[in-house]
């Protein structure tokens, strides 16, 4: 682990423990709701839709963004931490048998 990211702080250890607590939709719905604006939800959400049809290769990314509705930069910005990140988009899509 490379402590020098602020993502590897403390602080955000400890918000990952807290998240591995949620046990359920519900849990996440609560918790993201207090946790997060609005505007943030609906970003990682937009987020989340544009990973599935990235991974799924059925559609271009000017297409992803109009379907998503989200700007193509911001379509090939996720789909380099798709193929270039942590592997946490790729774990997720997994467990999810996408």
């Amino acid at each position: 682990m490379h402590h020098s990211h602020p993502w590897n702080q403390k602080k955000c250890e400890e918000l990952w423990q807290a998240v591995l607590q949620l046990k359920t939709k519900e849990d996440c719905r609560k918790f993201f709701r207090d946790l997060c604006t609005l505007e943030e939800i609906i970003a990682m959400a937009d987020r989340w839709q544009a990973v599935k049809k990235i991974a799924s290769k059925e559609q271009s990314y000017r297409e992803i963004a109009q379907a998503v509705g989200m700007s193509s930069t911001t379509v090939a910005r996720v789909a380099y931490w798709l193929k270039h990140g942590q592997g946490g988009y790729r774990l997720m899509l997994k467990r999810l048998g996408l």
